[in-house]
């Protein structure tokens, strides 16, 4: 649940096991639905992420807290992930002043809502992208100029 912090806002979540807990402070970005073949590999399926800029990210505790390189990473980025549990938790980019983090892993009402879907272009065969009417962009979320994400 969130509570006061930075800009007012603060939210928490952690792992399946607790080894790593953190606290996101101010607002938090709208939940983008990311439906790359790393993604897809990295979770089971279609990450869903919130975002917020990479200085918010507080580590409660860390101690759990793996980083990957994200081999095919267009931005070069890395997942964080549970050593103890396996939980995904962090996608970084160094291209970007944001981390993503997994939606699922957030405590309590976030406020956030669903703002649209990324790598459609690599979705999996095994499902059709849901009719919800959300905006969907064929690669990443700067890969259109003007995109609202």
């Amino acid at each position: 649940m969130a509570s006061p912090g930075i800009d007012g806002e603060r939210h928490s979540g952690r792992c399946l096991c607790g080894a790593v807990v953190y606290e996101l402070h101010g607002p938090l970005r709208d939940v983008l639905f990311c439906h790359c073949a790393e993604c897809r590999r990295w979770g089971g399926h279609a990450a869903a992420m919130t975002a917020v800029p990479d200085e918010r990210l507080v580590l409660v505790r860390g101690a759990g807290l793996r980083w990957i390189d994200s081999p095919d990473s267009a931005a070069h980025a890395r997942r964080g992930f549970c050593a103890e549990c396996g939980s995904s938790l962090f996608w970084d980019s160094p291209q970007f002043p944001t981390i993503s983090v997994a939606a699922g892993t957030l405590d309590g009402d976030t406020g956030v809502i669903a703002a649209g879907h990324i790598w459609v272009s690599q979705a999996g065969d095994y499902y059709e992208l849901p009719d919800d009417g959300l905006p969907r962009r064929p690669r990443g979320t700067r890969s259109e100029p003007g995109a609202p994400f």
